[in-house]
């Protein structure tokens, strides 16, 4: 054991041990057949590792809620924090596009918690080696559940990391972006997946309206770079129009041709209602009742469309 493990354990003159494990428990005071360790934290690793097994095969003997239960799974916790620190070094880059690392050792410690509980010690495989896969899962499934911008099902947020691997793989090997069939093809999905996968991806990350749209720091900084909010569209009255009209296309080809004339010399050739009667020989009370009634029904086809 190194001087550091040795300097963590407390000694406080146990007697020696002639079990496997006499070296450990020789060095403190022992606590349910443990040595008592103050510092786990500065416990070195590989150290670490050993008196790991020690820790896990006493933990299986112990009543839990224990005063001594307690003891060996929390020394447990804090001798193997560096497996998390080792796990988290794989989101380098997560952390630095603002990722607290203080974060990270938070929901790893959930992974090497439930790797604690569920090891078992009669397996004879490392404890490390079951460890990690927690770990990183935990971590994974906290990026996934808290770092999209946007909430989207859990389907399309794994679905994001595929096509991003695919995109990825398909670029390398035909020298450019793959197309949404190829991609499709690759995965064995669905076009329409593809596309819903795609567009789901937006909503990982977001920009404010009010940074710029500038592509270099200098025109930043210079100002020259557009607001994303003027950018934005608006509201085009023109598709409201679109729609009304398409709705009303059907109902005035329903008219008889009176109606229909009436309307175009009203509408079209913006004719009074004096004028509309004399040309078809009627009088201006008849044909402001006949509007009337024309509108009156286009509206209510209008509205029941």
């Amino acid at each position: 054991m190194s001087h550091a493990a040795t300097a963590a354990v407390s000694v406080q003159g146990a007697a020696p041990d002639t079990t496997p494990h006499a070296q450990p428990a020789a060095l403190g005071q022992r606590l349910a057949g443990l040595p008592q360790i103050d510092n786990a934290r500065e416990v070195a690793p590989a150290d670490a590792w050993e008196l790991s097994r020690l820790f896990l095969v006493r933990l299986r003997e112990l009543e839990e809620g224990t005063r001594e239960y307690q003891y060996a799974r929390n020394t447990l916790i804090e001798m193997n924090i560096s497996l998390i620190h080792f796990a988290a070094r794989r989101f380098t880059a997560r952390i630095n596009a603002g990722i607290e690392l203080d974060d990270l050792i938070q929901v790893g410690t959930i992974g090497l918690i439930k790797a604690i509980d569920r090891f078992d010690p009669d397996r004879e495989v490392e404890f490390s080696t079951l460890a990690l896969p927690y770990i990183t899962g935990e971590i994974k499934r906290y990026f996934r559940d808290t770092t999209w911008a946007v909430h989207v099902p859990r389907r399309l947020q794994e679905l994001r990391v595929e096509l991003a691997k695919c995109q990825e793989t398909l670029t390398e090997a035909l020298g450019h972006a793959p197309s949404v069939k190829q991609i499709a093809e690759h995965l064995e999905l669905s076009e329409e997946d593809v596309i819903e996968g795609l567009v789901a991806a937006n909503g990982y990350s977001s920009a404010s309206l009010d940074s710029t749209t500038a592509t270099t720091e200098r025109l930043a900084a210079r100002g020259d770079g557009r607001l994303l909010a003027d950018k934005v569209g608006d509201i085009d009255p023109a598709m409201t129009l679109f729609e009304d009209l398409h709705t009303l296309a059907p109902l005035l080809r329903e008219l008889d041709d009176r109606d229909q004339q009436i309307l175009r010399m009203r509408f079209t050739q913006e004719m009074t209602q004096a004028e509309i009667g004399a040309e078809l020989g009627i009088s201006q009370m008849q044909v402001s009742r006949l509007l009337s009634r024309i509108l009156t029904s286009l509206r209510n086809g209008m509205l029941a469309a």
